[in-house]
């Protein structure tokens, strides 16, 4: 077996070196990232295959390349932590062990063996080995019939008449309904799916396998790959945009297209994917706060599956009494591995299995109750006659604590469908796949039989019924679909939105801010997100003669290039390279249109170094020329020494963050003028509005009062001491998740400051 040959190929280095090799520092050094490589890559496969159950795939790579605001991470941080410092101590081990004989003389013969040992066992690794698939996988040819049955749907249905209600039930596998296997764990679902027309024989395929993936291929009948480059998917404001997909038909067709779920929406890009094919209104967790009765009452991905669906079933009513044509989908969480989560309205909480509590099967068992509810709730309605309700699987069940009982059988993924219109019962068992499901319902809604790889298992031959492996069929399209991302080759024309945020060029439309790397044949869009480096940061990777457009906050740019907009938070673009000296624009009104004008200049090493320093500067080290400190701007005027307690920057302004210190500190480079009026425009956060918060200078104390909005206060101060230090003290900060970045520690925020302004007075 390949794990056993590579960690054989491991241990055979690490005995050979040690005990053969001797004393010399360049080997011990190449031999030790070598064998360090074998252990991460072995470790990103352990951690890839705790969330997949595969390993490292598609679902890994898109997902790290992508939004992950909103992520229920609160369940991964002891396996994470868990990771992290067993790979210290690894290393650490492996470094003492290769350390054991150093007072030999220096082996060459030895040690080179070992170092061919230490590259053979990271080779025959299947980390190593899946890794290089999924590179090749993108970079080879493809499959060029993939054309012959990648199929266009008409744009719109002739004559609409039924409305539609979409569930998605996060991992709610068909295996799961096997009651010889789990008995009683689906019995309210289970009875309504054994009144429908049930899809039994439903595959996975690859690039359909996790939850965005699974709503693409349903939705546009194709598989979920992305361009391997970099984190560009996440950069995208557009997702498949050259494909039509089922909400773009449904919208076309009059239909008003809603989309519910409890976790937040950015996750995974689901709101780009979504506002991309016509879906124009939007709610997950975020959204549903003003909404819904109890806005505290959650899990880590967001609001329990009672309360999504309680707030579908309002949606559903009000639509229907106004009469409207419309589509309503949902997607729900409390099933979401490792383990799920049990809501506190569900009838059965819990479910035995082996004579043991299992938490995956009693969320299961848990959540299927809070869908049939609601599909109880729609057929008893007088509004059912009109309606088809879809139930389906996202994807198959990741790894959670019912994966070992699950894969003893035969897995598949559920789907069926009810229909209002003229109720009927039977089981298709034509082999299909979940890129069928689109194609499906909208035959039954009365248009085309096909859409996109899917086709209708109603009327017509799904391909996983025509190809004997169609999984391996689906790879080999994989650079086909890939291309369908119509990433561009080249800029020359684009034009910004600044309401939008976003820039549009050679037919594909990005969000802001973005870094352009751009090469003689293609271009390379670089987002800054939450897990990406700043964009300052990843350009100061550039090689000297690199082209490069970067568009962000001229504040940002104007620094380096351009001092008259180094205090503007409007929207730049920078053109040029890093050894050069780039052009700065700054972008006028709400529609600007550009063209790329990038010029071969001098490199000048000089200069690519001092560009180097100024993009690589610490935030906080950062000063600018003014009058005022500018709290939505990076750093400080020329006057701060130094500051504390301040959080990031924001579009606003900044908040204070008692994490940090409990006290805004900020200590001035001269002693503050012994008479002198300070202006502060700030506002203040939860429970602080309303109360006094204290300003200090020396031993001269005043207070302000704020409220949430942005006001104005200007305090006058006496500084005999020549102080400094002026010291500002929230008087109640707050734990708060509130306009927080992914993985960062939520923040105690107490106020939040625009500006802070120093004025001397004359007496």
């Amino acid at each position: 077996m390949p794990e056993l040959l590579s960690s054989g190929l491991f241990l055979a280095s690490i005995a050979i070196y040690t005990l053969k090799a001797g004393r010399n520092k360049w080997w011990f050094g190449a031999i030790l990232i070598v064998l360090g490589l074998f252990v991460i890559l072995n470790l990103t496969l352990f951690a890839s295959n705790y969330f997949t159950g595969e390993g490292i795939n598609d679902a890994v790579l898109y997902t790290l390349t992508n939004s992950l605001t909103g992520a229920g991470v609160s369940k991964y941080i002891l396996p994470g932590l868990g990771i992290i410092l067993a790979l210290t101590a690894i290393f650490g081990l492996l470094a003492w062990i290769l350390r054991r004989r150093w007072h030999r003389p220096h082996h060459v013969g030895y040690s080179l063996l070992a170092l061919i040992l230490a590259l053979g066992s990271v080779d025959a690794s299947p980390a190593f080995r899946q890794i290089t698939d999924l590179i090749k996988s993108q970079t080879r040819d493809g499959d060029p019939d993939f054309g012959a049955y990648y199929k266009e749907p008409g744009k719109s249905i002739a004559h609409p008449k039924l409305n539609l209600v979409y569930i998605y039930g996060e991992s709610l596998e068909r295996t799961y309904f096997n009651d010889k296997a789990f008995p009683k764990l689906t019995p309210e679902l289970g009875a309504i799916k054994n009144q429908s027309i049930d899809f039994s024989q439903t595959i996975q395929l690859p690039g359909t396998d996790y939850t965005i993936a699974g709503m693409v291929a349903s939705q546009c009948g194709i598989p979920l790959f992305a361009p391997f480059e970099g984190n560009s998917a996440s950069s995208v404001s557009s997702f498949f945009p050259q494909n039509t997909c089922l909400g773009d038909i449904l919208k076309n067709s009059g239909y008003e297209n809603y989309f519910i779920q409890g976790a937040n929406l950015r996750f995974a890009g689901k709101d780009v994917f979504l506002k991309s094919h016509g879906f124009d209104n939007l709610y997950g967790s975020e959204e549903l706060k003003s909404r819904v009765d109890d806005p505290d009452y959650r899990n880590d991905w967001g609001f329990y599956d009672d309360t999504v669906l309680n707030e579908v079933w309002k949606q559903y009513q009000q639509l229907s009494q106004q009469g409207k044509r419309f589509s309503l989908f949902t997607l729900t969480v409390d099933t979401h591995h490792p383990d799920g989560f049990v809501s506190r309205t569900c009838q059965r909480k819990r479910y035995e299995f082996d004579g043991k509590l299992n938490q995956s099967f009693s969320a299961v068992t848990c959540s299927q109750q809070h869908i049939a509810t609601l599909i109880e709730k729609i057929k008893a309605s007088p509004w059912f006659k009109n309606t088809i309700i879809v139930v389906s699987s996202d994807h198959l069940a990741m790894n959670n604590t019912a994966w070992k009982y699950l894969n003893q059988q035969d897995r598949k993924d559920l789907f069926f469908v009810i229909r209002g219109d003229r109720p009927e019962q039977k089981v298709v068992s034509v082999k299909r796949s979940t890129l069928d499901n689109g194609a499906t319902v909208l035959d039954i809604l009365g248009g085309d039989n096909f859409l996109g790889l899917g086709r209708s298992s109603l009327s017509g031959v799904p391909l996983a019924q025509m190809f004997t492996n169609f999984k391996d069929k689906i790879i080999g399209w994989k650079p086909e679909i890939v291309s369908l991302w119509n990433f561009p080759k080249k800029i020359d024309a684009f034009s910004v939105d600044t309401a939008k945020n976003t820039i549009r060029f050679s037919g594909s439309q990005f969000r802001l801010p973005l870094l352009l790397r751009i090469h003689s044949d293609r271009v390379e869009p670089l987002p800054e997100s939450e897990y990406s480096a700043p964009l300052r940061y990843q350009l100061a990777g550039f090689a000297p003669d690199d082209k490069f457009m970067w568009i962000d906050r001229c504040y940002k740019i104007g620094r380096l290039w351009a001092q008259e907009y180094a205090l503007s938070t409007n929207w730049c673009i920078a053109q040029g390279q890093p050894g050069g000296q780039p052009q700065v624009i700054q972008i006028e009104g709400a529609a600007w249109e550009g063209k790329a004008a990038i010029k071969e200049s001098n490199i000048d090493t000089a200069r690519y170094q001092h560009n180097l320093d100024m993009l690589k500067m610490p935030e906080n080290d950062i000063r600018y020329k003014a009058d005022s400190f500018i709290f939505p701007i990076a750093g400080a005027p020329e006057a701060v020494k130094s500051f504390n307690g301040i959080s990031r920057p924001e579009q606003w302004g900044r908040w204070s963050n008692a994490n940090l210190d409990p006290q805004v500190k900020i200590e001035y480079r001269d002693p503050l003028p012994e008479k002198f009026d300070l202006t502060i425009i700030a506002r203040s956060f939860g429970p602080n509005a309303g109360k006094p918060v204290p300003v200090r200078i020396g031993n001269s104390e005043q207070t302000l009062t704020l409220s949430h909005d942005m006001q104005t206060t200007t305090l006058r101060f006496t500084n005999p001491d020549h102080s400094h230090l002026l010291t500002i003290t929230p008087p109640e900060p707050q734990l708060s998740n509130e306009g927080n970045i992914l993985g960062h520690a939520p923040r105690k925020l107490g106020i939040g400051i625009e500006k802070i302004t120093v004025t001397p007075v004359q007496d």
